[in-house]
């Protein structure tokens, strides 16, 4: 098969830290690129199929935390490989028995164009159904993360704000997150990269130093 990314099978992930592979897709909200982002953070995840019951309450969750996102600068745009069609009966659906108004656009991806650019379909799991990813991809159109879920697994909200809130904080103040980080945690210091600097570093009073090596510090 074609190679892509890398990967011989056809079914590669991209890479992070390189640019998110580049598109242009019918979606609910028209044709649209991904240097239509540029210069917002974008959240592109994928869902199995429409009218599902798993993808319905995610799609509802989504919404929900569609204003936090905003507040963030960060798009949401979904994808799976139903047409444009099908894409609009189900949000349709959505509002009428669940109040719920989704706010932002589907692609409609028939040809599995834009799901085998960025590894979407796993065969051991399903041939014809994209699995639940996410990607989170910067303003400059880079690839920061990636998470990947089974069709049979909803996608925890609270951790894709999590991600996108470290993300930014790392990039604002040169910092790392430790686990289980939340907003308002410390962070992590980087570690020191001469012998000079290790030992300057456990003398250093305006940080918390557990070690050389690890060192956190509240912002």
């Amino acid at each position: 098969m074609t190679e892509l990314n890398g990967n011989q099978t056809g079914y590669g992930l991209p890479r992070l830290g390189e640019p998110a592979p580049d598109f242009e897709a019918v979606t609910t909200q028209g044709t649209l690129r991904l240097s239509d982002f540029k210069g917002s953070w974008l959240i592109l995840f994928s869902h199995p199929a429409d009218f599902t019951p798993v993808c319905t309450t995610e799609f509802v969750t989504f919404t929900e935390i569609y204003p936090e996102l905003k507040k963030r600068n960060v798009q949401l745009l979904g994808l799976s490989i139903d047409s444009v069609y099908s894409h609009i009966g189900w949000i349709r659906n959505i509002e009428e028995k669940l109040g719920v108004k989704v706010p932002f656009p589907i692609i409609a991806d028939l040809n599995k164009e834009v799901a085998t650019k960025y590894g979407m379909i796993m065969p051991g799991e399903s041939k014809t159904e994209t699995s639940r990813c996410v990607f989170f991809i910067d303003p400059d159109g880079k690839l920061r993360a990636m998470i990947y879920y089974p069709l049979t697994t909803g996608r925890n909200m609270q951790e894709i704000l999590r991600v996108v809130d470290a993300l930014q904080t790392t990039d604002k103040h040169q910092v790392a997150t430790p686990a289980n980080w939340k907003p308002g945690d410390k962070v992590i210091v980087p570690a020191p990269n001469t012998a000079s600097m290790a030992e300057q570093r456990v003398n250093d009073k305006s940080l918390e130093v557990i070690d050389w090596y690890l060192s956190k510090k509240v912002l």
